[in-house]
């Protein structure tokens, strides 16, 4: 589907030509939040690499799938959830890792680390066996 072969940033007219669409549905994405191309101080829209990736996954789902603009702007927004969705779940299982490795070196030195502080008896145990029975 792409014919992009370097990296940089591109006019409507060669995304559209590229991509074999008008340059007005390229600006209708735009207008309905799909795409959002930087701009030149004179106005330009520049399409990056990530722009043009974003715009075939577009495309595919209109040509190949047949969904209409409504529908893609949903699929877009769930596809950014779940993105942030694992991001956070990468940090979540990089902090239980490290919280995980922390209590394992702290288990090896039983006075840190412990929820409860342990204390020592104050009183040596005495055996029973050695005790002098006073009821004699």
């Amino acid at each position: 589907m792409t014919k992009r072969k370097s990296k940089g940033a591109y006019m409507i007219s060669a995304v559209a030509e590229m991509y074999d669409i008008h340059p007005q549905t390229l600006r209708l994405y735009e207008r309905e939040g799909l795409l959002k191309p930087s701009r030149t101080e004179g106005n330009t829209r520049l399409y990056t690499d990530e722009d043009l990736q974003r715009l075939e996954f577009i495309l595919s789902l209109a040509r190949d799938l047949g969904v209409n603009i409504s529908g893609i702007a949903i699929i877009l927004q769930m596809r950014e959830r779940m993105e942030e969705m694992q991001r956070q779940i990468q940090e979540f299982v990089q902090y239980i890792q490290h919280e995980v490795l922390a209590r394992a070196s702290a288990a090896a030195d039983p006075s840190k680390g412990a929820i409860v502080p342990l204390r020592r008896p104050l009183v040596p145990a005495v055996d029973s066996s050695k005790r002098k029975d006073s009821s004699k």
